[in-house]
């Protein structure tokens, strides 16, 4: 009779470890909300959802792929192009369709939020475009960093307690969820540039890459003092820019060589954000600085 009890029990325990989930393994959501800006939602990669179509959100954006790799059915992704921070607890204008603010997805029982957020709030689209007309009449100076001097700087300061309050709001709303901000793509090489493939000057390249190293820092910087969980995509795209090969480049440029919209991620780009977040709810990957 021992021996049998000794059988079972062993056996019993065998099939434990089988089963059991491998070390590092990402945990089980059940109830996953996406929240943020173009950079989530994945304006012009196919195949474009439906609820708003206005919203520009991809069947393949980061969220997709994430939510596809954990196996998680109760998905809600509420992303939306354009988005500031001030979205996501009101109603965003001038998007027909989006007639709820971002935090109405947000439920008592939410156990994953991922949110990319703070881009739009700085005006980085206005910025490149404004950057490019003056890379024409002087293509090799920096008429971008005259123009705007440590302006940008200030903004991105300025952003810093506005993602707090979103981060708080999550909190608040879903006060057992996991949040995980994510940080943006590199969108320029550290240096020269590609004028005039990506019409931006060449002294300015560095001068808004810089820009877009602090945006990520201020974003990190906000996560962590919300106890949050910050993954940094600019740390893994080096050569993967917009001055990229065309099968190299996770960030289109001003003329987009894989579908996607002008100066944002594509599909490989966001393959590569949501398998990073996989590795860092996993446990596996450095969530970057």
């Amino acid at each position: 009779m021992t021996r049998r009890v000794t059988v079972v029990s062993l056996l019993t325990a065998m099939i434990a470890t089988l089963l059991a989930p491998p070390a590092g393994a990402a945990p089980r959501y059940r109830n996953y909300v996406s929240l943020g800006d173009s950079f989530v939602s994945g304006p012009f990669i196919p195949l474009q959802r439906l609820d708003p179509l206005s919203c520009f959100k991809s069947t393949q954006n980061y969220p997709s792929a994430l939510a596809r790799r954990l196996g998680i059915a109760n998905f809600t992704d509420i992303s939306c192009g354009g988005a500031q921070t001030k979205d996501m607890a009101g109603v965003q204008s001038g998007v027909p369709g989006q007639s709820v603010p971002q935090f109405s997805a947000l439920e008592a029982d939410t156990d994953l939020v991922t949110i990319s957020i703070g881009g739009n709030d700085i005006g980085f689209s206005d910025i490149i475009l404004t950057c490019a007309g003056k890379s024409v009449l002087d293509p090799g100076g920096a008429p971008c960093r005259a123009n705007y001097g440590d302006s940008l700087s200030q903004r991105v300061a300025a952003t810093a307690p506005k993602v707090a309050e979103v981060l708080r709001g999550i909190k608040q709303r879903s006060p057992n969820a996991r949040i995980v901000v994510v940080g943006y793509l590199r969108i320029l090489p550290p240096a020269g540039g590609c004028w005039p493939v990506v019409p931006i000057s060449r002294g300015d390249v560095p001068y808004l890459d810089d820009v877009q190293r602090q945006l990520n820092a201020m974003l990190g910087a906000q996560a962590r003092a919300a106890g949050a969980t910050f993954v940094n995509p600019y740390d893994i795209s080096l050569g993967r820019d917009t001055c990229a090969a065309p099968w190299d480049k996770w960030v289109e440029g001003i003329i987009p060589t894989s579908p996607a919209f002008p100066v944002h991620p594509n599909a490989g780009g966001m393959a590569a954000v949501g398998a990073q977040v996989a590795a860092a709810l996993a446990g596996t990957e450095s969530a970057g600085v």
